[in-house]
């Protein structure tokens, strides 16, 4: 084949993709990919600090990452297909900022309040992703594995 050739079969793959919705879904997967890595950080971090919320500087870790996790969350583009969903995202992750700032001042039962409406949100994003027709991919060693 040559260049002409393979340039009107690259439109027409282009094509029948934007005709099929395949496109908008690719771009749903990679918001998903995303907001499953900031989902799972969240929650590890947060698992983490619950009984070392003394350690200052492990609330310092934590409060920063979970700063910059909100942060990347309100700048991120959001396909229309799961937009729905997304403020639940936000919640989750600045419950978790919440609960960060909490651990510093040293209020635990705030600190509390946060990551269980944190958790809380958490299952509510979910379950609109799932009325929307998406479910979050796994994040983990299994995942790239089986790539």
């Amino acid at each position: 084949m040559n260049f002409p050739h393979l340039r009107r079969l690259f439109v027409a793959v282009l094509v029948a993709l934007v005709a099929l919705g395949g496109v908008p879904v690719a771009w749903a997967g990679s918001y998903l990919d995303r907001a499953a890595l900031l989902l799972d950080e969240a929650r590890k971090e947060g698992d983490m600090l619950q009984p070392r919320t003394f350690d200052k500087e492990m609330v310092l870790v934590v409060k920063t990452l979970s700063e910059a996790r909100a942060k990347v969350g309100r700048k991120m583009e959001v396909p229309a297909a799961v937009a729905k969903a997304h403020p639940h995202l936000l919640l989750v992750l600045e419950n978790y900022e919440r609960a960060a700032d909490a651990a510093s001042e040293g209020n635990f039962k705030k600190f509390m309040e946060h990551i269980n409406t944190a958790r809380d949100e958490d299952r509510t994003f979910r379950s609109v992703l799932a009325e929307l027709g998406h479910t979050l991919p796994e994040v983990g060693p299994e995942r790239s594995r089986a790539r």
